[in-house]
């Protein structure tokens, strides 16, 4: 009988070790996903290894019969034997279901694929751009919005986002730049913690989380002249002071993944960048997920001039720390061959793919490779009511009034004609914005229609004026513009003059903005210009409503035109939230995340650059630093928002105008709403340190908050500042602060505050 039970729990064991992995026991630690790892990736082949290293695109129709055409059919034989760790663009669970099964059923070992996509700003339900969540200055409303996408991409079948975009940058002729949280690293920073913390939620193999991938690291926001992918070089003071903040802030939220950049960056190619990748992201900063590449950055390391051939660029990526290839069919045509003839070692490869098993198991692919394909979840979560609800929220709060002349905002419901006037106004598409992932087409709520729903269609007359686009809108296409046709202009002017008010939709065509989307002109393209100096000339009282991806040239605009709302790319529910706030349903509290140029010229610009020695001067001065035709002020600076009431700031206090080194001042200001309606202000606290090792910015952003209150109320808004505030980086030193004078303000933008002074001992 002994005999025959040691037998049976033999059996036992040796059926545990004959499942696919796929089938094996569920963890429930760190260490025990860590002890599975090591056991998974001992029995693996040196093939299947770099196979898990290895992406590609879906190349057919998954929900079809096998493929085949000799590309897509090598791509179906890799999955049956192990040799592909991931797919993109595979959507939906019928079409997600299969690929799994392919590769869980057919597979020696049966490893799961991780499945990703660009879910950037909502997968069904379009959220705004994620420019326009950060002129919120609500790291809530990012991580509501990131959270959202990540129920509806899960339901989908899918695992993994390539995003959220981190990058900073300071110029507005990059077309990512719609992408990021703007111009500043401590707002990128929060927006970047709670973009990962939405994706990602408490935890990761919940079905309704995704694993984040944040990107591009690093410096790709500052590309030469704004031109995508073009070279970056900048100093390591500003790669740890600016660049890198958000990218930090990201791992110390848990982000699973990192995605490498397309740039060089100080002549090496951030793919094969060594300093980067094993150096900071997994040295310094403890690192435990994988990077990605960007797609077929390994292979453009020849193009960069850093690798000689697609070996060369293979061997340069793994020893940097690339962990996985992205469609440059580099690791799986090259790697076995570097591991074989002694040029990379196999720990490299097993160091890569243990990071990748690691976030597999962290989702719960091995327990069960089928959770995100529930039919049932696909079809209740997606475009669900509340996600559409919670879609109209974050867009009001990302709008910014920039200009309210007499008040002509709000507009009153009832009793007047409106004119609403442009090709933008009626746009029911244009409005989902540049990385729409699966949007349906021309189904965002218009401006349009958002105002007939509040006043009443027979209150409202629409005049589309001259064409904008005159090419096909997509994201392959280069976008052509009416320049000579003004059929519809008449009758524009003639909408105008018959209404008591004129809302006109002015901007950016959604696909103007975005990857490979750089202009070195950012005035408004095509005959926009012309069609609002006329529609000004027949009624004054116009309201321009901006959509755009990036802060545009709009100088004419802004010294005429009485009212101004900047509105951005606002997704699924953009009209209805347009709507809340013209009408006043929603009072506007978004902030400018990026300033805004008074001419290209000035790029790149932001709030938080060096004073020169020579800084400032008079007009009759010629030999000092500026621009002889242009002030050199933004046009609207960073943080500057308006409301539809008015905030007073008085009684600046600080605890102790001496900060030591283990203790803390605490900055308190009185915040009144002084006008006659609720309202939300952003309360901004600026730091400038006097004198430094290195030259020290003007001012930097260390502190904000939005409050809430109604008219008449006030309220104590406190800050707390302490050495770890006034830290920076130096070659020399590292991260220290330095003892000396500070000056600090509190208030409503980068531009004015109450100042006070303290001294660090």
């Amino acid at each position: 009988m002994k005999k025959l039970i040691t037998a049976f729990i033999a059996l036992l064991f040796l059926f545990a070790a004959c499942q696919p992995a796929g089938q094996q026991k569920a963890a429930t630690s760190g260490n025990d996903i860590e002890k599975r790892v090591e056991d998974l990736l001992s029995k693996m082949s040196l093939d299947e290894k770099i196979g898990q290293m290895n992406q590609y695109t879906s190349r057919w129709e998954m929900t079809g019969p096998a493929p085949a055409n000799a590309d897509s059919m090598f791509i179906y034989n890799m999955i049956k034997e192990g040799k592909l760790g991931s797919m993109l663009n595979v959507t939906g669970v019928a079409a997600t279901r299969k690929v799994q099964k392919l590769a869980v059923d057919s597979s020696r070992l049966g490893i799961p694929l991780i499945l990703g996509y660009d879910v950037i700003h909502g997968y069904k339900t379009i959220f705004p751009i994620s420019l326009a969540e950060a002129a919120s200055w609500d790291p809530e409303v990012a991580k509501l919005s990131a959270k959202v996408a990540a129920d509806e991409s899960a339901a989908a079948g899918l695992h993994w986002t390539f995003a959220p975009m981190v990058d900073v940058s300071r110029d507005a002729r990059w077309g990512r730049v719609m992408e990021g949280a703007g111009e500043d690293p401590y707002l990128g920073s929060k927006m970047a913690y709670a973009r990962v913390k939405g994706f990602q939620g408490d935890d990761l193999s919940a079905e309704n989380t995704i694993a984040a991938c944040v990107k591009h690291f690093a410096a790709y926001g500052f590309a030469e002249a704004g031109r995508d992918y073009n070279t970056v070089d900048v100093s390591e003071e500003l790669l740890q002071n600016v660049i890198f903040p958000p990218f930090k802030a990201s791992v110390e939220a848990g982000a699973a993944t990192f995605m490498n950049s397309f740039n060089t960056l100080n002549g090496i190619p951030a793919t094969g960048n060594v300093y980067l990748q094993r150096d900071i992201l997994k040295g310094a900063w403890n690192f435990d997920g994988f990077v990605v590449s960007d797609w077929g950055s390994i292979g453009e390391m020849i193009n960069h001039g850093f690798a000689a051939d697609r070996k060369d660029a293979a061997l340069k990526a793994i020893t940097a720390g690339s962990d996985m290839d992205m469609e440059a069919n580099a690791y799986i045509e090259d790697l076995k061959g570097l591991v074989e003839s002694g040029q990379v070692k196999e720990s490299l490869i097993d160091d890569a793919v243990r990071r990748i098993l690691r976030i597999k198991f962290r989702l719960g692919l091995f327990d069960d490779p089928w959770k995100y394909c529930n039919e049932e979840r696909e079809k209740t979560v997606l475009l669900s009511a509340e996600n559409l609800a919670a879609a109209r929220e974050v867009a009001k709060k990302s709008i910014v009034l920039l200009k309210n002349e007499n008040n002509l905002l709000p507009l009153a419901k009832t009793g007047q004609k409106i004119a609403v006037i442009g090709e933008l106004a009626a746009s029911k598409d244009v409005p989902l914005g540049n990385w729409r992932a699966q949007a349906i087409p021309n189904s965002a709520v218009s401006l349009l229609e958002g105002i007939k729903a509040v006043a009443g269609e027979q209150n409202v007359i629409f005049a589309k004026g001259p064409d904008y686009v005159i090419s096909a809108r997509n994201f392959a296409t280069k976008l052509k513009y009416n320049e000579t046709d003004l059929t519809g202009l008449d009758a524009a002017v003639k909408a105008a003059r018959s209404a008591s008010v004129v809302v006109i939709a002015l901007g950016e065509d959604c696909f103007q903005s975005g990857e490979g989307r750089s202009q070195s002109d950012i005035s408004l393209k095509g005959l926009q210009q012309r069609l609002l100096e006329e529609v000004y000339k027949a009624n004054k009282n116009v309201v321009v409503v901006l959509m755009n991806g990036r802060p545009l040239e709009i100088n004419w605009m802004a010294e005429n035109v009485p009212a101004i709302l900047e509105t951005w790319h606002l997704g699924s529910q953009a009209g209805n939230a347009i709507a809340d706030v013209l009408f006043g349903d929603y009072n506007p509290s978004g902030k400018l995340p990026v300033s805004f140029p008074r001419s290209v010229g000035q790029m790149p610009l932001y709030y938080n650059h060096l004073f020169t020695g020579r800084p400032s001067g008079s007009e009759d001065v010629t030999l000092w630093s500026r621009y002889t035709d242009v002030s050199n002020s933004p046009l609207y600076p960073f943080g500057y928002g308006l409301s539809y009431t008015t905030f007073e700031y008085s009684n600046l206090h600080l605890s102790d105008t001496v900060l030591t080194a283990n203790g803390e001042i605490t900055v308190k200001v009185n915040l009144k709403n002084s006008g006659n309606r609720f309202g939300e202000e952003v309360a901004q606290l600026y730091i400038r340190d006097i004198t430094g090792s290195i030259a020290r910015p003007v001012k930097e952003l260390k502190g904000f908050q939005k409050i809430g209150l109604n008219a008449g109320d006030n309220t104590e808004v406190t800050f707390k500042i302490t050495t770890k505030d006034l830290e920076f980086f130096t070659k020399a030193n590292g991260w220290k602060a330095e003892p000396g004078k500070f000056k600090l303000w509190v208030g409503t933008s980068s531009a004015e505050g109450l100042e006070a002074d303290f001294v660090l001992k």
